[in-house]
């Protein structure tokens, strides 16, 4: 078992182990995007100039390049493993508004992205900030209408919808 700093966490992973497996992810993205410029053609067209994949060709080329940097020095680097990239305290409080956004993403598909926001807002407002019901109630609501206003009415923009938004017929 690893030993607990003076935050009172574990470490759970190294900034190096993270720089390299984000440099390989990079790595992966950028040769991707290579691959499929030229698949659509990345070269220059004379008269008519650069072809579609041309300069996303060379994005994926830049991109891949730095990340190899990366990978290289973190692989080969002098900095000591030991240096902590995320320890157990932080990563609860990370994964404590990541699984909330998680099922809130999920419930808009389902029940419609106001109901799903005015739920969210909510509970966050009642966990996090220890507001009481009917300050919630006001704010979530208040909040969800101004989005609905806005997007649905002035700027006629369609966003998800569920149940109630059938209900009331839009």
């Amino acid at each position: 078992m690893q030993d607990k700093n003076e935050s009172g966490g574990v470490e759970l992973v190294s900034v190096r182990t993270m720089e390299i497996v984000v440099a390989l992810i990079l790595i992966g993205i950028g040769t991707t995007v290579m691959a499929d410029s030229i698949r659509v053609g990345a070269d220059w067209i004379d008269p008519d100039g650069p072809a579609a994949g041309y300069f996303p060709f060379y994005i994926g080329l830049l991109l891949s390049g730095a990340s190899a940097v990366t990978l290289i020095r973190a692989i080969f680097g002098k900095r000591a493993d030991s240096e902590p990239f995320v320890e157990t305290n932080a990563f609860k409080q990370v994964l404590l508004v990541l699984i909330p956004l998680s099922v809130y993403v999920g419930a808009v598909m389902l029940i419609g992205i106001y109901v799903a926001s005015f739920v969210y807002i909510g509970a966050f407002m009642r966990y996090f900030g220890k507001y009481g019901w009917l300050k919630t109630a006001i704010v979530s609501f208040s909040v969800v209408i101004i989005l609905f206003m806005m997007f649905e009415v002035w700027f006629l923009v369609p966003l998800p919808k569920g149940p109630v938004e059938d209900f009331f017929g839009y």
